[in-house]
C-alpha cells in the first residue's frame, strides 16, 4: 500500500485475511503441538492426534497465506498489463512511447 488510501472495514478486513488469519491459525498449531508434547511412541494417545492436529493447522496457515500472495501476484499482473496497452494505445496515437516523451 504505497499510496494512503482511507482505512476502511473493508481494508482492515482485508489486511486481517492477508496477514491475521494465517498468524491465528499457525498460533493455534502451535499450541495444539505445545499441549501434545512429543508423545510419538504411541500413536493411539489423544496427545498424539493434538500434535498432528497441530501439524495440519501449519500447513493449513502456509496454504491461506499462499493463496493471498498468489491472489495479490495475478493482481498486480493485471495493473501491469493494463500499464502496457495503455502504453500501446498512446503509441498508436502518437508513434512514441511514453517512455521517450520523458526524456
Amino acid at each position: 500500500m504505497h499510496d494512503e488510501e482511507p482505512l476502511t472495514f473493508g481494508r482492515i478486513l482485508l489486511q486481517f485475511t492477508r496477514r491475521g488469519l494465517p498468524l491465528v491459525i499457525a498460533v493455534c498449531g502451535v499450541a495444539l503441538i505445545a499441549v501434545g508434547g512429543d508423545t510419538y511412541s504411541s500413536l493411539a494417545s489423544p496427545r498424539s492426534l493434538e500434535t498432528a492436529c497441530g501439524v495440519a493447522l501449519l500447513i493449513v496457515a502456509l496454504m491461506v497465506w499462499m493463496i493471498n500472495w498468489l491472489f495479490r501476484l495475478g493482481a498486480s499482473s493485471n495493473a501491469d498489463r493494463a500499464e502496457e496497452e495503455r502504453a500501446r494505445e498512446y503509441f498508436d496515437r502518437t508513434g512514441r512511447w511514453p517512455e521517450d516523451d520523458r526524456d
